[in-house]
C-alpha cells in the first residue's frame, strides 16, 4: 500500500505504488525520467529514446507493432541516464541523436 495526497489535500491509501520509478520525500513523489539506448543484435542497430518507465518502455519496444523497433523483438537496454525532469531527458535524447555517430554512441555505452 502507499499513501497519496488528493487534490483537496487529504491522504488516501492506495493499493499500488505509482508505476514510474519515484523518489519519496515526505509525502511528495518525484518521478525520475530517463534517456536510454537500446540495441538489437538481429538488426545490429541502436535506438535512442526517453521515458519515465524504462522497463515498461523496453517491453513495448519488443512487442509486435508498426514502427522502427517493431522490426525486431530482441531489443536490450544498453545504456540509461537518469534526470529529474522530462525536458532534461528529452534534451539529452536530442543531443545523442544529433551525433549521428555509431562510434560516439558505443563510446558512451562503454564509458557509461
Amino acid at each position: 500500500q502507499s499513501i497519496c495526497l488528493t487534490s483537496r489535500g487529504s491522504l488516501v491509501r492506495t493499493q499500488y505504488l505509482p508505476q514510474r520509478p519515484t523518489i519519496i520525500v515526505g509525502l511528495l513523489y518525484f518521478t525520475m525520467f530517463y534517456c536510454y539506448i537500446l540495441f538489437s543484435p538481429s538488426l545490429n542497430k541502436y535506438y535512442i529514446g526517453s521515458t519515465g518507465d524504462v522497463e515498461g518502455r523496453v517491453r513495448r519496444h519488443n512487442a509486435n507493432h508498426k514502427g522502427f523497433t517493431g522490426h525486431a523483438c530482441d531489443w536490450v537496454l544498453a545504456y540509461q541516464e537518469e534526470f529529474n525532469t522530462k525536458s532534461e531527458a528529452l534534451k539529452r535524447e536530442r543531443q545523442i541523436k544529433s551525433w549521428k555517430s555509431r562510434k560516439m554512441i558505443e563510446k558512451l555505452i562503454i564509458e557509461g
